[in-house]
Parts: C-alpha cells; sequence; structure tokens
C-alpha cells in the first residue's frame, strides 16, 4: 500500500505567515479599504482568497487614496516607493519580511562603505528590486555565467535573495573571487529557505513520486521543485488539488509533498487528502 509522507519543513515561513496575520487583522478592523501594493505574496490563491474578504491590489501608491490602508508586501519595496506612498495620506502598513529588511540593511552598509554591491537574484523579482533600491549602482546577477561577464571593481559586496537556491550563490561567488581584490559575502538566503530545500531533497530522494505544493510565480517554491527534480524524475509542481491527475502515482509505493514557503499548512493538508482519494489504496502518512 502506497503511502504519503510530508517534509518535515514545509509551508509557510515565518515572514509569509506575520504577512498574512497583519493583513487579515487590517481587513477584520474595517477602517476603510484595505489594499496591497502588488500581490501580497506569491500565492495566487492565498491572493483570490484575501480579494474575497475585501483586499484590493493596488499597483501604485497613487492609488490608494487618504484614510485607506496600504500594505507593502512581504518582498519589500524600493525606497522611493515607500516614500511615494506615505505621501498619498494613506494608513502606510509595512509587511516586508524581517529577513528582507535585513538584506536591505546589508546593502546600505556595502554602500557606505564603498563596495560595488552585488545581489544575486532573479532580476526582475520584487525582492531584487527593492534591495537594489538600497544600494543604487547594485549589479543583479544570475549565475556564474553573469558573474565571469560582470566588469567588477576591485571591492564588491555581495548579498543573497532570502529565496535563492545555495548552489546558485555558492557558484556566484567563486566566479567572482578571482575578479576581484576584496570580497565581502553575507549568505542572506533565510534559514527557513535551506530548510525546505534540505528537507525536500531528502524526502525526495527517498519516494517514487515528489509533489510540490505552491504558486507557479514563487520563486522558493519553483527552486523546490527543481531540487526535488534532480532526485526524483516524477517530481510534479500544482498550485491546488484540481490539478493532480492519478496516472502520475501509477506504480507508486511512497509519495512525498513539500511545499513553499507561500504555501499555507491548510494548503498542504488539502493536497495530501486529495492525494489520498485519487489514488486507489493510498494511505496518508505523517503530516
Amino acid at each position: 500500500m502506497a503511502t504519503v509522507q510530508v517534509a518535515q519543513h514545509a509551508g509557510a515561513c515565518f515572514g509569509v505567515q506575520r504577512a498574512l496575520d497583519i493583513t487579515r487583522q487590517a481587513l477584520g478592523e474595517g477602517q476603510g479599504t484595505v489594499h496591497t501594493l502588488g500581490p501580497l505574496i506569491h500565492n495566487p490563491i492565498v491572493v483570490t482568497d484575501l480579494a474575497e474578504r475585501g483586499a484590493v491590489v493596488a499597483q501604485t501608491p497613487e492609488e490608494v487614496g487618504p484614510g485607506e490602508t496600504l500594505i507593502l508586501r512581504t518582498h519589500g519595496v524600493h525606497p522611493d516607493v515607500e516614500r511615494r506612498a506615505k505621501k498619498t495620506g494613506a494608513h502606510v502598513v509595512d509587511a516586508t519580511c524581517p529577513f528582507v529588511k535585513r538584506v536591505h540593511r546589508h546593502c546600505e552598509n556595502l554602500l557606505r562603505d564603498g563596495y560595488q554591491v552585488v545581489v544575486v537574484g532573479e532580476a526582475g523579482h520584487p525582492e531584487v528590486e527593492g534591495a537594489c533600491g538600497h544600494a543604487p549602482g547594485a549589479l543583479v546577477l544570475g549565475s556564474a555565467q553573469d558573474a565571469r561577464e560582470a566588469e567588477v571593481p576591485r571591492r564588491v559586496g555581495v548579498v543573497a535573495q532570502t529565496t535563492l537556491a545555495k548552489d546558485v550563490l555558492d557558484e556566484v561567488v567563486c566566479a567572482l573571487l578571482g575578479r576581484c581584490e576584496e570580497l565581502r559575502v553575507y549568505n542572506t538566503i533565510c534559514q527557513a529557505t535551506r530548510e525546505r530545500q534540505d528537507a525536500a531533497r531528502e524526502l525526495a530522494a527517498n519516494v517514487d513520486v515528489m509533489v510540490v505544493v505552491g504558486g507557479h510565480n514563487s520563486a522558493n517554491t519553483t527552486h523546490l521543485a527543481q531540487v526535488c527534480k534532480e532526485v526524483c524524475d516524477r517530481t510534479y509542481h500544482v498550485e491546488q488539488p484540481s490539478q493532480l491527475e492519478a496516472s502520475w502515482f501509477a506504480g507508486a509505493q511512497s509519495i512525498g509533498i513539500t511545499a513553499g514557503a507561500s504555501t499555507p499548512a491548510e494548503h498542504i493538508v488539502q493536497m495530501r487528502d486529495a492525494i489520498a482519494c485519487l489514488c486507489d489504496g493510498l494511505a496518508p502518512a505523517g503530516s
């Protein structure tokens, strides 16, 4: 009989849960319309749920009027955007993840100390754009190849997108080592990301099928799927139970589940139960 096991570390991290709590509290207080500046987190199901509760996604601060509430999302924003938000007269609530705030502080300090700031991460990602705003002129490097091709000065300071895969940071740092005289590196990949990647890799190596739960627009969930795929060919990244296909589990004796840091615990439970219902003789195990 096949079994289902959930990775030891999976699902919503501290920063995401904090942002959800902040937003739900604001919605419950009922003091004017509640807006989030862009999607609060990279999870379409959660964003839709918040919208049904009354949260409105604003693309710019200027869409929010005086007396309304504007929540800055977990990924953080460019300092100029925050200044614009405060000028609207709205009640601005900062739900930026504390670990992202730490990246901002490192960027500011490195710039102050005369380093060329390098942000290792995904160009265009909201978190990366926000970090670069705290160090004007920062370089964004997404791979070792980027590091080999970039023009770098004598002194370089490195930070990482909090949801980055550790091997990407290692590869970029190695590529930079021989190209500058002084290299200061802050490993700002958050512990929750590292724990989820390590636990996912361990579980994926010991099951027949691996299911990764979370938004397709979530960088950390996508990294989890890549990590699992490296050791388990039958790895599937899904957002909701309706996307599951019975054929994925044919002949499987063991099935693993993990979830990105923007996936609430209840979504993991729903996915586990859906797999159990979908597959004849499947017995859920773990929690």
